[in-house]
């Protein structure tokens, strides 16, 4: 992109600037100090865009000036140093693009929450259960390098080591921006371990990721329009764990969701777990909506989440993963990749998404909400 396609968006964002600083400038805005900190942070979200348009622009213009030299100069040191300040410059003015690509994306409002993630096999069989207990411990790994808490909510093994069901809770800073990404149909190709004849094998895991309820959501849900029943825990071939009915089911009859919790052996603990799934699938039905009356364009999203699409193929034997969107993206240290270093692919992907996002942006100004 070149940066007179900016200069229309930039100007918006100058004015935009100018009323915000007044605006902060006036004692009364902190008599409401959420408001007061949105403001604030939107500012600084320009400040930081205009300090990356002056980067990219500034490199592109030393680098243009550069190349312009190079066609005059003919002694050997100086073009020397005139081609290594021009590889410096482009270096800078990619890098510097690559940040105001990042920068212009419009701020999602769960981008900064927890979130909540359930892993589930699909097709597969045990390999499929399998491959969740791989695909959780890499969250977990992730959650660890990244300094998020890690809170298992419900979890159900297999047999043969794997997980048949899991969902836990993710704390920390901007969560829901990142993990986002995951919500969808895995693929799996490699040779199980139940295999004996060395054949590979393909099986699927779904992954859903949810923004997790706050106390500040208008989410009323009703005592009336809850029914909640309890039952014993099981644990792996059905046999029950514990001699007391724990366990605990919510069906929300307005919506039709049902919502359980074993994971505790208080009832009371697992009502307080079943309630905050609940809450926040609510919340991401109200989410749901909210965008398919806002989208302007299916390219902006990061993908339905539904868990009917295949977002990404781990190739084992290749040591190759694939993330099927946005035009694939694909790395080559699957080891590493399972290990919990999950931005060498969210990364690219954010980069990715951002460079749609921008696209659609330059041809729909304005619309930024």
């Amino acid at each position: 992109m070149r940066p007179e396609d900016f200069t229309r968006q930039i100007e918006q964002f100058k004015a935009r600037h100018d009323k915000l600083e007044t605006e902060l400038s006036d004692p009364s805005i902190y008599a409401v100090p959420a408001r007061a900190s949105m403001l604030a942070r939107e500012n600084q979200r320009l400040e930081n865009i205009f300090a990356a348009y002056g980067r990219w622009t500034g490199a592109l213009n030393a680098a243009q000036d550069n190349r312009a030299l190079l066609e005059t100069e003919h002694d050997p040191e100086f073009r020397a140093l005139i081609e290594s300040d021009l590889a410096e410059q482009e270096k800078t003015a990619e890098e510097a693009e690559q940040a105001l690509m990042m920068l212009l994306v419009p701020p999602d409002k769960a981008d900064s929450r927890d979130a909540i993630v359930e892993i589930k096999p699909a097709a597969g069989g045990e390999e499929a259960a399998l491959f969740a207990g791989d695909l959780f411990r890499m969250y977990v790994h992730y959650a660890e390098k990244r300094g998020w808490k890690c809170e298992v909510m419900e979890q159900s093994d297999s047999e043969l080591g794997g997980i048949k069901n899991v969902m836990f809770s993710l704390s920390g800073e901007d969560i829901f921006s990142r993990m986002k990404y995951e919500s969808g149909v895995h693929r799996v190709q490699r040779i199980p371990v139940t295999e004996s004849g060395g054949r590979i094998h393909t099986s699927t895991v779904t992954v859903s990721v949810l923004p997790e309820a706050s106390e500040i959501d208008d989410i009323a849900i009703r005592p009336e329009d809850l029914e909640i029943s309890t039952f014993r825990s099981s644990g792996p071939g059905g046999q029950n764990v514990n001699r007391t009915d724990s366990a605990v089911r919510i069906r929300h009859i307005p919506s039709g969701l049902v919502v359980a919790s074993q994971q505790e052996r208080s009832q009371i603990r697992n009502r307080e777990i079943a309630l905050r799934i609940l809450k926040s699938r609510l919340l991401e039905i109200q989410r749901s909506e909210e965008a398919a009356k806002q989208a302007a364009s299916k390219r902006m999203q990061v993908g339905t989440g539904d868990r009917s699409e295949r977002i990404r193929t781990y190739n084992f034997p290749q040591n190759r993963v694939t993330d099927h969107r946005f035009g694939v993206v694909s790395v080559f240290n699957l080891p590493a990749l399972m290990e919990g270093d999950l931005d060498m692919l969210l990364d690219p992907l954010f980069l990715a998404h951002s460079k749609l996002v921008v696209e659609d942006f330059l041809k729909n100004p304005g619309e930024e909400s």
